[in-house]
């Protein structure tokens, strides 16, 4: 008798064919095979460049505006959205609230899937909460593109404007006319039928990094490919707080430290400073009116220096 259900039609529910026989294949045939599929993987969202960049660009427009990024998410999905929230501020000095995530169940999500993926009713009270607003982007997050908590999170953002990204494992879901832009992953089925924790996790944490990180460059927040907004409130991060400004500007370890004392440890104003002679509260004016982009402040690419540093270490190597 045919099986009957309305998941079993769905792209992330599917048999893989290529992997049927698994629990009979050896520890390395298992990690060939899983290779395998994840080439698969790297290829779907490959094909998908397109709608990856749009997407950036819309989340650009909307930071620059003042408004922020929201991933909404039930399950591994939710996780992986919470997960690039929190690695924001960090990483790229976000301020509190600009970048967020939703998950279904609150924190008990984080741990395992709560149940409150099937209330539609459940997502619309969490996005609600946030008060959202038509200068913000919402990024609902479903491997199988039916989470009805997801789309009770979207519905509420929609109906107070906001812009909408929905990231998919399956490019035929239907909210593709609800949205204004759908990222459609067709990464095929698991190698363990219906664990999305694997392909299609990994397409989605992929084209995630791909959303915030691009979006993060084009808002200023890199020179070069220096995270010159980092906020060093570690050892760690004070070291590499210091290290971007020797390699930016020249100078070394014990001047920048104390240029970084000046700068109110304000990396990209302590580069102006020192690039332009300016003092911390004009070097800050200057950034604010070149759109927080170092490059435009100071009016100098780092390209060049970074090559030759990096001539300069492999001759050393060499």
């Amino acid at each position: 008798m045919p099986l009957q259900s309305k998941w079993q039609q769905l792209p992330t529910e599917a048999i893989n064919p290529a992997t049927l026989n698994i629990d009979k294949l050896a520890s390395a045939e298992i990690i060939d095979v899983m290779m395998a599929e994840d080439r698969k993987m790297l290829a779907a969202v490959s094909r998908e460049r397109e709608r990856i960049a749009l997407a950036v660009d819309i989340i650009t427009q909307a930071l620059r505006k003042g408004g922020r990024l929201v991933f909404i998410g039930a399950g591994t999905s939710g996780r992986l959205g919470v997960l690039e929230a929190a690695e924001m501020p960090n990483t790229f000095g976000t301020p509190p609230g600009m970048v967020q995530g939703i998950i279904a169940g609150g924190k008990a999500g984080w741990i395992q899937t709560a149940g409150g993926e099937d209330r539609y009713d459940e997502g619309a009270r969490a996005v609600s909460r946030l008060r959202p607003t038509k200068r913000d982007v919402f990024v609902g997050v479903s491997a199988s593109g039916t989470t009805p908590f997801v789309r009770g999170g979207l519905a509420a953002a929609r109906n107070a404007g906001a812009r909408i990204v929905f990231v998919t494992c399956d490019p035929g879901a239907d909210l593709q006319t609800f949205v204004d832009l759908t990222i459609g992953l067709a990464v095929g089925p698991e190698v363990i039928a219906g664990s999305t924790r694997l392909k299609a996790a990994s397409a989605t944490k992929l084209v995630l990094n791909m959303l915030t990180t691009a979006s993060m460059v084009r808002s200023g927040k890199t020179y070069g490919n220096l995270m010159v907004d980092v906020q060093p409130t570690s050892e760690k991060l004070k070291d590499r707080a210091r290290r971007i400004l020797m390699i930016a500007t020249g100078i070394d370890d014990d001047t920048a430290g104390k240029l970084l004392k000046r700068a109110h440890a304000n990396v990209k104003a302590a580069i102006v400073m020192q690039k332009t002679g300016l003092p911390y509260p004009k070097a800050v004016s200057r950034l604010r009116r070149a759109n927080g982009l170092v490059r435009e402040a100071v009016g100098e690419d780092i390209e060049p220096r970074l090559r030759e540093l990096l001539g300069a270490a492999q001759a050393t190597r060499d």
